[in-house]
């Protein structure tokens, strides 16, 4: 029980907030906490299932939903990364066998990168997994709930990208 109580708690930054800490407060700790638990829970399964990582899935996730292949660049901003995070997946990832990467035709300094019929199977398999995981972590949810969620997250982040634009214009 305690052991239980003690890994609980390394995810729960929750812990310790009290209701005077205010609403957006815990709003924000709820949310780092679920974040934390949904991508603990993906990242070990992964490694057990397919033996891979959540960055390198992420990348063949992206690939796979790209019409064509992506400029290393692209990849980068999607992934919300430096270019140099990924250029050691891609190189790995292209060792393996699941990308390959070419010059643009427009500018040979430019690396395209898009998967293999390997990788695209590879991914697949994983992808179905992976589906299945998180659908069970929100299977306490209703279809209803899970709208709502979705709407409310979705004011959040126009919120937090407004305040973010009002900043960089030298609003705030």
């Amino acid at each position: 029980m305690m052991e239980a109580k003690r890994t609980e708690a390394r995810y729960d930054y929750e812990s310790g907030v009290q209701t005077q800490d205010g609403i957006e407060l815990r709003i924000w700790l709820r949310l780092l906490t679920c974040t934390n638990l949904l991508d603990s829970a993906v990242r070990q399964k992964l490694k057990q299932t397919a033996d891979t990582t959540l960055p390198r899935f992420d990348v063949l996730a992206q690939l796979e939903r790209h019409d064509g292949p992506m400029s290393m660049g692209a990849l980068s901003e999607r992934l919300m990364v430096s270019n140099g995070n990924i250029t050691g997946l891609v190189a790995r990832l292209e060792k393996e066998g699941y990308v390959e990467r070419i010059p643009s035709a427009d500018d040979r300094r430019i690396q395209m990168v898009s998967l293999t019929p390997n990788g695209s199977k590879f991914f697949s398999k994983i992808a179905i997994s992976h589906k299945r995981w998180v659908e069970q972590m929100m299977s306490e949810l209703n279809v209803t709930e899970m709208s709502a969620l979705h709407q409310l997250l979705a004011s959040l982040k126009q919120s937090i990208l407004a305040i973010q634009k009002e900043r960089a214009e030298g609003g705030l």
